[in-house]
């Protein structure tokens, strides 16, 4: 885990981990606008305060005074730019599950500590008569409930009051180096929730309840298949590679998982994939021949993946969500005297693995 991150959970009974977490039950729904003061052109600093309604809408928010403020609208315009910056070219597991509309939005991700769902079991049947008339099987459907912590996932980063006034008095743009950097990391942290051995919970861990937060290579229920030999290993070949991808794939269809599928590989096997499949016919690389595998959607390199693991993961809502209570959002923080400006780079999302009552999943793990 990177040291300039630092990942606070809030679980049941009110539990907390870490300072941001212990100010968030301190002070209860904080309030987004209040933690970005502007100085307004008349000099003074203001807040928006969100009214209601359409949060696109300029109409559904009112400026009110404030007692302090640092930052001009155009300053804070530019930090933001820097996020979106980071954003566009930071490319991963979390990113894939937004294109593909894989996301659970919170109505208040600042008042929601812990995410309650459940699973299903039993259902009901239906049965083959002649007549009709003959009552069916009615089962009654079992509910499990589980909870989920809610992570709030952030990074600090400061501004000096000279660094200021050297922007403002030379005409230059202020310096985004610090914002970018903290941003960065926390999207690698993000990454680091799903492709990494690295889970957080509270208390006891307790897999019935699944009151933790797993990556794809350490969730209980995931379908491990094991790696006879590594896929850069010089004796292995095209077809030993699909063959291991092929029996990931049976691995999932065994469950009832059908696809359609990414499949994610790290960065050490890229090339490989590049290699041609066949060294007599040298008419298809071994990426292409995988993709030529049946509701294969996409082969994703991830550089946060440790060697030698691969994922196929089946791209539903039963199988994978993005939790997401706050996007990343840039946040003053608080002041030393006048002459630094301590800022964070936030956001409330977590990764959200699921299987059934049976431990049905739809992630093959090849290790």
């Amino acid at each position: 885990m990177d040291p300039n991150v630092t990942v606070d959970l809030i679980g049941q009974n009110g539990m907390v981990q870490g300072a941001v977490a212990s100010k968030f039950q301190a002070n209860g729904n904080l309030n987004i606008g209040a933690m970005r003061p502007f100085i307004h052109t008349d000099g003074r600093p203001y807040i928006s305060v969100y009214m209601g309604g359409d949060v696109k809408d300029p109409k559904s928010y009112h400026t009110q005074m404030v007692a302090n403020g640092t930052l001009r609208r155009d300053e804070w315009k530019t930090l933001d730019d820097a996020l979106l910056s980071v954003a566009r070219y930071r490319l991963g597991g979390i990113q894939d599950l937004e294109s593909l509309g894989l996301v659970y939005n919170l109505a208040n991700g600042m008042g929601t500590t812990v995410l309650e769902w459940h699973t299903v079991s039993g259902s009901i049947k239906a049965v083959m008569t002649m007549d009709g008339v003959n009552r069916g099987l009615n089962d009654r459907p079992n509910y499990k409930y589980h909870y989920l912590p809610i992570p709030i996932v952030h990074a600090d980063y400061e501004i000096s009051a000279r660094d200021l006034a050297l922007s403002r008095n030379m005409g230059n743009p202020l310096d985004t180096t610090d914002a970018e950097f903290a941003t960065r990391s926390v999207y690698e942290q993000l990454e680091n929730m799903l492709f990494t051995d690295t889970d957080y919970s509270f208390g006891e861990k307790d897999s019935n309840s699944r009151n933790t937060i797993y990556s794809y290579v350490n969730y209980p229920d995931r379908n491990l298949v094991s790696l006879n030999l590594e896929w850069n290993d010089s004796a292995k070949t095209g077809k030993q590679i699909v063959d291991d991808v092929n029996r990931m794939k049976a691995a999932l269809v065994a469950k009832h998982q059908y696809g359609p599928y990414y499949l994610y590989v790290p960065t050490a096997y890229d090339m490989i994939l590049d290699d041609d499949y066949s060294t007599l016919k040298n008419d298809n690389t071994i990426r292409e021949r995988i993709m030529k595998i049946e509701n294969i959607k996409a082969i994703k390199v991830n550089d946060t993946l440790e060697a030698d693991n691969v994922l196929l993961v089946q791209m539903t809502p039963s199988t994978i969500r993005l939790v997401k209570g706050m996007g990343i959002q840039n946040l003053q923080w608080g002041t030393e005297g006048n002459l630094i400006d301590k800022h964070k780079i936030m956001t409330i999302q977590v990764p959200q693995i699921r299987s059934d009552q049976e431990g049905q999943c739809g992630i093959a793990h090849l290790a």
